[in-house]
């Protein structure tokens, strides 16, 4: 039997685990950030953003669009494990630009069910961005909905390009 992606994972974490001494942290990140970003492999969240471990909560999904599920993390985040700021990443080239609604309708036919879920797929990534924002504003369940701000992750360059709350769509 050949060694699997997962079995090669988990002798690195054999290795890691040989040196791994306990920071002592608890679950509260020490920035009170919550950073809600899309799943890509080519985002490294805590190079690009300065981070360390215990900083922050990062909260990934397909897109990095806000849906509930987010909102149930950010609530937890918020409530439970204090964090007060909210930062959304999308990124240039990401897969659900190429995505539509019709993949549910693909999955209904291959498998024989449609999902539950919408594929939350879009071509305008700054007007994304502005609806992610607008959810977790609007928000009943969050208590900290003054800091929140949207970027644009650049996947050639790694820059983030800070979108604008208040742009009309298209201009």
């Amino acid at each position: 039997m050949s060694k699997t992606v997962t079995d090669e994972l988990i002798n690195a974490n054999l290795r890691y685990a040989q040196d791994f001494t306990d920071p002592g942290m608890n679950a509260r990140p020490v920035r009170k950030v919550a950073i809600v970003a899309c799943m890509d492999a080519r985002l490294d969240l805590h190079a690009a953003l300065g981070l360390d471990l215990g900083d922050c909560h990062t909260i990934r999904n397909a897109g990095g669009v806000v849906t509930d599920d987010i909102i149930r993390s950010l609530t937890i985040s918020q409530r439970a494990l204090g964090t007060s700021s909210v930062v959304l990443i999308h990124h240039t080239n990401c897969g659900l630009q190429e995505l539509t609604e019709d993949f549910r309708q693909q999955l209904e036919h291959e498998v024989g069910q449609k999902p539950s879920w919408a594929v939350e797929s879009f071509t305008d990534l700054d007007q994304d961005v502005r609806q992610s924002m607008a959810r977790v504003r609007t928000s009943p369940f969050l208590l900290h909905t003054d800091d929140v701000r949207g970027f644009v992750f650049d996947v050639t360059t790694g820059l983030l390009r800070e979108i604008d709350p208040s742009a009309t769509p298209g201009r």
